[in-house]
């Protein structure tokens, strides 16, 4: 059994991209399995119409999540063997990692592993780099730079909403980090023809991280009640990203309002329009909330804030 890891960066468009290649039937039968960092997951409800997916939440597999990861993977295993028609065996496995997770470290988890090392053969690594973002976070973030390292194939996302010289220069230090990787385009997961670099472009003069990592990024769950107020949530998001929107790094959830079930993303100080989800009883309890990824901030005072505009108690 073939398994793809799919990573990037926190809004990097790693689910779009992917929605639309299940929807087109790139990869045959394949089961999905989910990582977010957060204890209550947000993209499984995107990928609803997938078989599965298999959800792991509150925490990465690259690290604490790893023998979650493991175990996922021997069932699925197990599933397969156990199946009386060849032709119906489940022929692929997509990883979807959080934008938290380095490639390297769950490569090295799997090889390890006696079981899944007879069962499964990693076939590629592919990693989405937001096209609006890309430089700005490989200049600040020493896990995009690993990330984009350890790629088989690099897909700029989101061309549509970046500077065409921008992305001129992501290509090539792109290329520079990562000579042997493919690299292609696409806007909402359709693939795009990526134009040739300008003569004279050059790639980006990436600085040395001084003081090593930075302060680790940390999810912070905010729950909007029963019935949410979407007004007091607006307004709420629009100071934090106008104060503190260099430490914000990710905004999502999904809620619900009389126009349906909403999804709601930010990246960085952009906010995304908000897209109507098909409605999924089976997440009631999931849904009313966002996760807010960042660092640099306390997270109580995160919550007292959110709690003050909202007037729902946070625990």
């Amino acid at each position: 059994m073939r398994l793809t890891i799919l990573g990037g960066y926190l809004g990097s468009g790693k689910t779009t991209w992917l929605r639309h290649q299940l929807h087109a039937g790139a990869f045959g039968r394949v089961h999905v399995v989910v990582n977010e960092a957060a204890e209550i997951p947000v993209d499984d409800a995107l990928l609803g119409g997938t078989e599965g997916p298999t959800v792991l939440a509150g925490g990465c597999v690259c690290c604490t999540a790893g023998a979650d990861l493991v175990k996922a993977l021997r069932q699925l295993c197990d599933r397969r063997s156990q199946s009386d028609d060849p032709s119906q065996r489940l022929e692929r496995v997509i990883l979807e990692t959080s934008g938290l997770a380095d490639p390297a470290p769950i490569v090295a988890l799997l090889q390890a592993d006696p079981i899944l090392t007879r069962h499964i053969v990693i076939s590629d690594i592919i990693v989405a780099v937001d096209a609006a973002h890309g430089l700005a976070q490989l200049a600040a973030e020493p896990l995009g730079r690993r990330q984009v390292e350890a790629a088989d194939r690099l897909i700029l996302t989101k061309l549509d909403a970046a500077d065409p010289a921008e992305v001129a220069r992501l290509q090539l230090t792109l290329r520079t980090l990562n000579p042997g990787a493919a690299l292609s385009g696409a806007v909402m997961g359709s693939a795009t023809t990526l134009p040739a670099p300008p003569i004279g472009t050059r790639p980006a003069d990436l600085p040395a991280l001084v003081g090593g990592e930075p302060a680790p990024l940390l999810p912070v769950r905010l729950s909007l009640g029963n019935d949410p107020d979407w007004s007091a949530l607006g307004v709420w998001l629009s100071a934090l990203l106008h104060a503190r929107g260099d430490e914000i790094v990710r905004v999502k959830g999904v809620v619900r309002t009389p126009a349906g079930r909403l999804l709601l993303q930010t990246v960085r100080k952009v906010v995304q329009p908000p897209e109507i989800l098909p409605t999924d009883d089976s997440r009631d309890g999931l849904d009313n909330g966002i996760v807010v990824i960042g660092r640099g901030f306390d997270q109580n005072d995160l919550r007292l804030s959110f709690q003050h505009f909202t007037g729902v108690a946070q625990t």
